[in-house]
C-alpha cells in the first residue's frame, strides 16, 4: 500500500474509532460493536508501527474520550489505559518471574473515588484519563462503596461502575422509544452516569467494583493486601486470584470457562493481570497513554463459526418487533448455539442477510451470540406485514437521531406493549411471582400463552410446550408452578398495586384497604361509587379508579382474576386512633432497629402517620441516624427548624 494511501487509511481509522469512543463515553447510541472496535484498533496499531505516522488524537495515544456532561476536573493520578493482548504467551512474558494477580476486566464505566478524613469527597469519571466529570452528586444512587470509612487519611480508589445483564434486559425491554434503547450493559452504564436524575440512576442499579487502590498514605505495598483492605472496609472488590507466569495457562482457561458457562451476570470483556509489588509497578514508564507496568489486559479471540440460516423469527417487545436469526445448531466456545439477535432492519441490510444464506457467528465477550458476516445470500428477507402477537399491521420506523430502521406494531393495545404492566403485576410489591422476568413473559406473550393477568394462573396448561422451549425445562416449570400457586394467597394492598390502575400505588392501596377493605373497594367500583371520602384519595385518584373499571376489558379481567385468588382478610382500621395520626415524617439513611426503611415506613403508616420523600414545611420530623450529617435533607430540615431525630429517639418518643 502506498504511503499516502496508508496515511489516508490511518486517518479513516482514527476518525471512525474516535466517533465510536465519543458515543460510548457519553452514553449515546453505540456506533459499532466491541469486536469491530477491537479489530479496527488492532489494524490501526499495526499501521502506526509500520509507518511511524501517529496522530495526536489517535485512540492508541488516549485513555478514553473526554465526557461532554458534568463539571470536569483533573485527575490527581492519571487514569491511564492498559495495553491489551490476545496472547497468553505475551501475558506470561510480561509477568516474568514476578508474583501477579489475575482479575476480571469489567465492562462498564471507570470511576475514581477520593476519600479524606474518613468521608467520600469526590467521584470522577475516567473521561480522557487526565480530566473526568465530577458526579459526586450521584453517590447515593450507586452501590458498592461506603460513603464513610474508618481510615482518616487521603485515599484514592479506582473501579468500574457496572449494570448487570439482568437489569440491562429488564430496563431495555421496557423502553418504548427505539432511540432510547441501549446496545449493551456498558452502553447503559455510561448513559446512566450522564443523567442528572438521582432517582432514575438509582432505579437502574449501578454497582461499583473496586479494581485498584490508587493511593493511600499508609505503607501497603502488596496489591493483594490493598484489595483485602478495601474489602474489609466494605467495598465491592473485583474477583481476583494470586498466580505467576507458570500458572497463567491453567488460570486463564479456568476463568474463561466461568464466562462461557453463561452464569455470570456482571459483564466482563476480558481479564487483567497486575504485579503484586505496587512499588515495582509504579516504576514503569508511560508509552502513549499506557503505563507499562500498571497492568496488562487479555481479550479473548473471537471464534467465528459458519452455519446456515434456517429462518428469521420476529419477536415483539414493547413496541419494537425484532428479528432473531435461527440457524443450524453449532458449537461455539464450548456451547451449542442456534439463535442470535439481528437487532433491527438496518442490521439485516448492513450484513446483507438473505432469505437463504450462510451466517458467520461469534459469542461476543464469550456470552452473547452475534452474527458478524453473511455469505452466499439468496433472496430478500420478508418483513412481516402484521404483528406476531396481535396480528395488527406493522410499519417501518426510521430514527431521526441515528437513521436506524426498526419494525413496529401499530396496535396501541397490543399485549406486548403492555409488558410493563405484567412486570408490575408479578413484582414483589404486586403478586410476588418469582421466575417471571420481563424476558420470560415476552416469550409467553409472543407464544400466545399470556394475553391478560388471569392467563398467568393458567400457564401450567402450557407446560408441555414450555418445558421444550430453549432456556426452560421440567424443573423450571415446577418452580414456576410453585411460585404461581403461592401467589394465589395475596394481601389486598398487593393486589390493588398489581392491577396497574393509573395513580394508584401501594400508599393509595393501603388507605383504601384500611378504610373500606377489599370488598368495599370492589363493591364501589362495581357500583361506580367514588372514593373521595377516604383520606388521601382525592377526586383525581377516585376518578382514575372508576374510569379504569368502566373499561369492559379491565372489569372483565378483574372479575376473572379474583376468582383465581384467595384474598387475605384484613381488619378495617380507624387510622384516627393511631399514635402517629397527623404526623409527617421523612426517613433517610441507614436504619438498624427496623429491617429496612420500607418496614419503618409501613410502621409509621400503620399508626396513622405519613412518610414523604422530601423535607418541606409540612414535615414534622426528619429521621436520620446520622443527625450531624451535612446531607441536603439535614440542611433543609435545619433551615426550616424541623427536628432531626435518630431511630432510637423515634422509638423513645413514639414507641414501636
Amino acid at each position: 500500500m502506498e504511503n499516502n494511501k496508508i496515511k489516508d487509511k490511518i486517518d479513516e481509522l482514527v476518525e471512525s474509532l474516535n466517533r465510536a469512543s465519543k458515543a460510548y463515553y457519553n452514553g449515546a447510541d453505540e456506533i459499532m460493536p466491541n469486536y469491530e472496535w477491537d479489530a479496527m484498533f488492532d489494524e490501526l496499531t499495526q499501521l502506526e508501527k509500520e509507518t511511524g505516522y501517529i496522530r495526536h488524537d489517535s485512540p492508541t495515544q488516549n485513555a478514553g474520550y473526554e465526557a461532554e456532561a458534568g463539571n470536569r476536573e483533573p485527575h490527581e493520578y492519571p487514569a491511564l489505559s492498559l495495553a491489551k493482548t490476545k496472547s497468553i504467551e505475551e501475558l506470561k512474558k510480561w509477568a516474568g518471574d514476578m508474583p501477579i494477580w489475575l482479575s476480571w476486566k469489567l465492562d462498564g464505566l471507570t470511576l475514581v473515588l477520593t476519600y479524606d478524613g474518613g468521608r467520600l469527597v469526590k467521584i470522577l469519571t475516567r473521561g480522557n484519563g487526565t480530566v473526568g466529570s465530577n458526579i459526586t452528586f450521584l453517590q447515593d444512587a450507586i452501590s458498592g462503596f461506603p460513603k464513610e470509612i474508618p481510615y482518616k487519611g487521603h485515599m484514592v480508589v479506582r473501579g468500574e461502575a457496572t449494570i448487570s445483564y439482568t437489569d440491562f434486559k429488564l430496563l431495555n425491554d421496557t423502553i418504548e422509544d427505539d432511540d432510547e434503547k441501549y446496545a449493551n450493559p456498558r452502553n447503559l452504564a455510561s448513559g446512566t452516569l450522564n443523567l442528572d436524575d438521582v432517582e432514575e440512576v438509582k432505579r437502574r442499579h449501578v454497582v461499583f467494583y473496586a479494581f485498584t487502590l490508587v493511593h493511600i498514605d499508609d505503607d501497603i505495598i502488596s496489591w493483594g493486601d490493598r484489595m483485602s483492605y478495601l474489602s474489609d472496609m466494605k467495598f465491592n472488590v473485583v474477583k481476583r486470584e494470586a498466580t505467576d507466569a507458570a500458572g497463567l495457562d491453567e488460570a486463564v482457561k479456568r476463568w474463561t470457562r466461568d464466562v462461557e458457562s453463561g452464569r455470570m451476570d456482571v459483564p466482563v470483556d476480558g481479564l487483567v493481570i497486575c504485579y503484586d509489588d505496587t512499588a515495582y509497578a509504579a516504576g514503569g514508564s508511560v508509552t502513549g497513554h499506557h503505563a507499562t507496568r500498571a497492568g496488562f489486559a487479555f481479550k479473548w479471540q473471537d471464534e467465528a463459526v459458519d452455519t446456515r440460516l434456517r429462518y428469521i423469527e420476529w419477536s415483539c417487545a414493547v413496541s419494537t418487533i425484532s428479528p432473531v436469526a435461527v440457524f443450524e445448531p453449532v458449537q461455539i466456545e464450548g456451547t451449542t448455539v442456534s439463535r442470535a439477535s439481528l437487532c433491527n432492519l438496518t442490521e439485516i441490510e448492513r450484513l446483507g442477510v438473505g432469505k437463504e444464506c450462510t451466517l458467520s457467528v461469534i459469542k461476543a465477550n464469550k456470552i452473547i451470540p452475534k452474527c458478524i458476516a453473511v455469505k452466499d445470500a439468496v433472496g430478500e428477507v420478508e418483513i412481516p406485514k402484521e404483528c406476531p402477537v396481535c396480528h395488527h399491521p406493522t410499519r417501518i420506523f426510521v430514527s431521526k437521531n441515528s437513521g436506524v430502521k426498526t419494525l413496529h406494531c401499530t396496535n396501541p393495545d397490543c399485549t406486548a406493549k403492555n409488558v410493563k404492566k405484567f412486570s408490575r403485576f408479578v413484582s414483589k410489591s404486586g403478586m410476588d411471582i418469582d421466575g417471571l422476568s420481563v424476558q420470560t413473559m415476552l416469550k409467553f406473550i409472543n407464544e400466545g400463552f399470556i394475553k391478560q393477568f388471569p392467563d398467568i394462573y393458567h400457564l401450567p396448561e402450557h407446560f408441555d410446550k414450555i418445558s421444550s422451549m430453549e432456556g426452560f425445562g421440567e424443573k423450571s416449570c415446577m418452580n414456576m408452578q410453585t411460585a404461581i400457586e403461592k401467589s394465589r394467597h395475596v394481601h389486598p394492598v398487593n393486589l390493588i398495586f398489581a392491577l396497574c390502575i393509573p395513580l394508584i400505588g401501594t400508599d393509595a392501596g393501603k388507605k383504601i384497604v384500611n378504610a373500606i377493605g377489599f370488598d368495599g373497594f370492589a363493591d364501589r367500583m362495581r357500583n361506580a361509587t367514588d372514593f373521595v371520602d377516604i383520606d388521601g384519595i382525592g377526586q383525581e385518584k377516585s376518578g382514575s379508579i372508576l374510569e379504569w373499571y368502566a373499561n369492559p376489558q379491565n372489569s372483565t379481567m378483574f372479575e376473572a382474576l379474583i376468582k383465581e385468588l384467595d384474598i387475605e382478610k384484613v381488619d378495617i382500621k380507624d387510622m384516627s386512633e393511631g399514635s402517629l395520626n397527623g404526623k409527617t415524617f421523612v426517613i433517610t439513611g441507614d436504619v438498624h432497629d427496623f429491617a429496612n426503611r420500607s418496614e419503618f415506613k409501613a410502621y409509621v403508616e400503620s399508626q396513622g402517620g405519613k412518610v414523604t420523600g422530601s423535607v418541606s414545611k409540612k414535615t414534622d420530623y426528619l429521621v436520620n441516624n446520622d443527625t450531624e450529617s451535612t446531607s441536603s435533607k439535614n440542611k433543609k430540615a435545619k433551615e426550616l427548624g424541623i427536628p432531626i431525630i435518630s431511630e432510637d429517639t423515634f422509638i423513645e418518643m413514639f414507641g414501636r
